[in-house]
């Protein structure tokens, strides 16, 4: 299985791509998008559009996983997050890939153990986990790779609550 993790923004954009092979989780490939800041916001959505649909096209991903928009204070920000978004939705969509969002607190959380953790530490953690030896590796790449893992370990906790009913029905 493959999945690849998507963490969206119009000045960057990062992806992470992880293998899983019988049990065993490895890197594939990881960086930025970064679009042209002076360019349209249009030009910008279709340069994430590409850029992703290239990757997909590259490397088959079975499952593409994403940040869900944050809410803050900048309404704004949140729109045109939600435009990046979009345009990477519907890279995996166009393909037929099943595309699941994980909230920052649910990443943060799978990554490190806590959901208020910084970016530092996410990327600290994804540097460790995978042996990742560049320390200019974007946070965005980092925190791309940690969406991945996210949707991995999600996957993981859903098996063993499953393996968890079978054995208390067949007990039954």
């Amino acid at each position: 299985m493959i999945i690849l993790g998507i963490d969206p923004g119009l000045v960057k954009t990062g992806y992470g791509l992880i293998e899983i092979i019988n049990e065993k989780c490895k890197i594939l490939d990881f960086g930025i998008i970064t679009p042209n800041k002076k360019d349209t916001l249009s030009n910008r959505l279709n340069t994430i559009y590409t850029d992703i649909s290239m990757i997909i096209d590259k490397y088959n991903p079975n499952i593409v996983s994403i940040e869900e928009v944050f809410f803050g204070k900048n309404v704004k920000s949140a729109l045109l997050l939600g435009h990046a978004r979009g345009a990477s939705m519907l890279s995996a969509s166009n393909k037929q890939i099943p595309v699941f969002e994980y909230s920052p607190r649910k990443i943060k959380q799978s990554v490190t153990g806590n959901g208020n953790a910084h970016k530092t530490q996410v990327k600290f953690m994804i540097m460790n986990l995978f042996n990742i030896k560049r320390l200019d590796c974007p946070e965005d790449a980092t925190d791309a790779l940690a969406i991945a893992l996210c949707h991995l370990n999600q996957i993981k906790i859903e098996e063993l609550w499953l393996n968890l009913l079978q054995e208390n029905y067949l007990k039954s």
